[in-house]
This record gives C-alpha cells, sequence and structure tokens, in this order.
C-alpha cells in the first residue's frame, strides 16, 4: 500500500491532501520523517501524524435493499445513486460488490474490502445469484428446459452456463445465475420468448436480503455472513 493511501485512509484527508501532508515532512514512517507519498507501507509499518499514530480503520460489510430507480453507482451528477441513501460519515470509502439495473431492486452489497468484493464479482468464481423474476407470460416446461441447458444470447457467440430455474407459478420464477453478463435475466427471457416486468434479487451466494429491511434500508453484516463468502 502507498503511504498516501494509507494516511488518506486512515484520516478524513483526502488523497490530494495527504500527499501534500507527506511533503511537508509531517508524517514519519517507523519514526522517520517520509516526504514520498509513494513510499510503500506493510502491515507492521509505524506510520504518525504530527507525531500521532495512525491506523487504517475496519473493513466495513453493508447490505442494502436497493429500490427501483436507483443506480448501482458511488457518484453520478443526474440520478440517484446506492450511495446516496446512505448517510455520509457511512458511505466514505465504500464501493458496490455487484451491481443492478435501475429498475431491478434487492439485494445490493457495499464494502471497503476489495478481496471481499472480488469473491463475489469474479467470473472465475462463480458466484450464484438468484433473482425473482416476473413475466409478461407464462412461461412453459420448454423455455424452462432451454434456461436450464443455457441460452445464446443476441449477439454473443457463447451460451450463458446453465441456470437454476424455479418454477413459483406460470407468470413467476426464481433463477439463479453464477455468471453476471450485461442485462442478463431480461436477455435470457428475450432469448426464449418471453419479456420481464419485474426483476429482484434476493440473494447473493449465502447471503439473502433481510426481511425486516424495507426498500432503501441497510444494515452491517454480521460477521458469520462476511466470512460465509468464499
Amino acid at each position: 500500500m502507498r503511504l498516501d493511501y494509507f494516511v488518506a485512509n486512515a484520516t478524513t484527508l483526502s488523497r490530494r491532501d495527504a500527499k501534500k501532508t507527506i511533503s511537508t515532512g509531517r508524517v514519519r514512517v517507523d519514526g522517520e520523517i517520509c516526504r514520498k507519498p509513494a513510499s510503500p507501507v506493510a502491515k507492521d509499518t509505524r506510520v504518525s501524524l504530527d507525531d500521532q499514530p495512525l491506523s487504517l480503520p475496519e473493513e466495513r460489510y453493508l447490505m442494502l435493499y436497493k429500490p427501483a430507480g436507483v443506480i448501482s453507482a458511488t457518484t453520478d451528477s443526474q440520478q440517484p445513486t446506492a450511495l446516496d441513501l446512505l448517510p455520509a460519515d457511512v458511505r466514505h470509502g465504500l464501493h458496490i460488490a455487484g451491481r443492478l439495473d435501475a429498475d431491478t431492486t434487492g439485494l445490493l452489497l457495499l464494502t471497503t474490502d476489495g478481496q471481499w468484493s472480488h469473491r463475489i464479482t469474479s467470473p472465475r468464481l462463480k458466484c450464484h445469484k438468484t433473482y425473482r423474476v416476473t413475466l409478461a407470460k407464462p412461461i412453459d416446461d420448454f423455455a424452462i428446459t432451454q434456461l436450464q441447458q443455457g441460452v445464446l444470447l443476441h449477439g454473443e457467440s457463447r451460451p450463458t452456463r446453465p441456470a437454476d430455474v424455479h418454477l413459483l407459478n406460470a407468470g413467476e420464477i426464481d433463477l439463479t445465475l453464477s455468471e453476471g453478463r450485461y442485462h442478463q435475466v431480461k436477455r435470457m427471457l428475450a432469448a426464449v420468448g418471453n419479456h420481464v416486468t419485474g426483476l429482484h434479487r434476493w440473494r447473493v451466494g449465502p447471503l439473502i436480503l433481510d426481511d425486516s429491511l424495507a426498500p432503501g434500508d441497510y444494515r452491517e453484516l454480521t460477521a458469520e455472513e462476511v466470512t460465509s463468502v468464499g
């Protein structure tokens, strides 16, 4: 980790201000003044600012019930974002682990831990996500079989991975995927001659959306939930 990144994350300074602070000689590394923002910092390195020891905050992990009309982004000048739903002091440093379309509701995970979010989003690790899909017309057995075997999406040369399909009623299914292509659920149903009218993600890996949360609400993950991923 770079020294300027460490100082910025251990204080309220921006990355730019952290660089300026380091260059003025206010930061010590293992007791010695260091003026180089790019200097490497190991886990056991002692860093201080104005002779006050610094330490990184603990990683944070949240689940958010994303409502419709909110985009999965940290900032946007035109539309409300998932991060806008959180208090300013909570959202600092968070990023989104696995996005949802603006009109899709449900479980959104946010964290400061890049390695943890990689275990959720990496295609190679095949983290399963389950969606409640409302359909424009009843789905038949042939379409279900196609989804279970994998379908070829428009404009692509490689079929989707096999999906798990649980029929709730003729117009509603639970669809579990192990990959995350662009608009994948909607495109898969279009490929079998149907149309998605409602989409709600309620599971990511072992994590299930807390039924006590209302749209727009969030909570911290428990330690057990965090370690269950991966």
